[in-house]
């Protein structure tokens, strides 16, 4: 819910805010698949698959998951309002990502506290940025801060709900195995969403330079809380 603040900001050009805010995020999901969640699940998946077959299982469902996130895409390409588009496209793709993050910070935690906190804490400042690239297409398509704070929530709250749901259903059945797929498929959903829907929005706009900087800004940001 942190991503909201850009959108209380008093600024009189909302093109620079919207373009940094859509950079930024785009660095934030491409650094934190390439550099957290990619190797993440290949380490999760080491268990049952031997070199050469971890590879072809996490490449089979990044390529899923690029699909998928291409799929979606379609589904909202009638939406004429393209920040419109792009910020519930960010919501659905998110709560996909943040559903398996409750599922594996819960695991985790029961397991070993400290790490659980530690992984806590490191998702607690990647989701802020994702919350930025809901929180600010939502707010300046719409005009509604009630909007944005809908959509914003209920992709933060899936996070809880992967908690809720293994509490409930999953813990005895969850396996590294499972986990590595989802975040393989993680992978892809969130390097498409950075590649083709946030950076091109933020090219869109007049200031190239702002899209560079705060795009690298993003990327470095995050290889520090991965």
């Amino acid at each position: 819910m942190l991503g909201m603040i850009p959108i209380f900001l008093k600024i009189k050009n909302k093109d620079n805010v919207i373009n940094a805010s859509l950079s930024f995020a785009s660095g934030v999901m491409l650094s934190v698949s390439l550099f957290s969640l990619f190797p993440e699940s290949l380490s999760l998946l080491s268990e049952k698959y031997n070199n050469k077959g971890i590879f072809v299982v996490v490449l089979l469902f990044v390529i899923i998951g690029l699909f998928l996130a291409s799929f979606i895409d379609k589904v909202f390409k009638r939406i004429d309002n393209k920040l419109y588009k792009l910020g519930i496209i960010n919501s659905l793709a998110l709560m996909l990502h943040n559903i398996p993050e409750g599922i594996l910070t819960f695991s985790t935690t029961t397991v070993n506290v400290g790490l659980g906190i530690t992984l806590a804490l490191s998702i607690l400042f990647h989701n802020i940025p994702e919350g930025i690239s809901i929180s600010v297409p939502i707010y300046y398509s719409t005009k509604s801060k009630f909007k944005a704070f809908i959509y914003t929530f209920i992709s933060g709250f899936s996070e809880i709900l992967g908690a809720v749901i293994t509490y409930i259903f999953l813990y005895k059945y969850i396996t590294n195995s499972f986990i590595g797929v989802i975040l393989s498929l993680t992978v892809g959903i969130m390097s498409y969403i950075s590649i083709y829907e946030l950076l091109p929005t933020a090219f869109g706009y007049k200031n190239k330079k702002v899209t560079i900087l705060f795009f690298i800004i993003g990327f470095i940001f995050m290889l520090f809380f991965k």
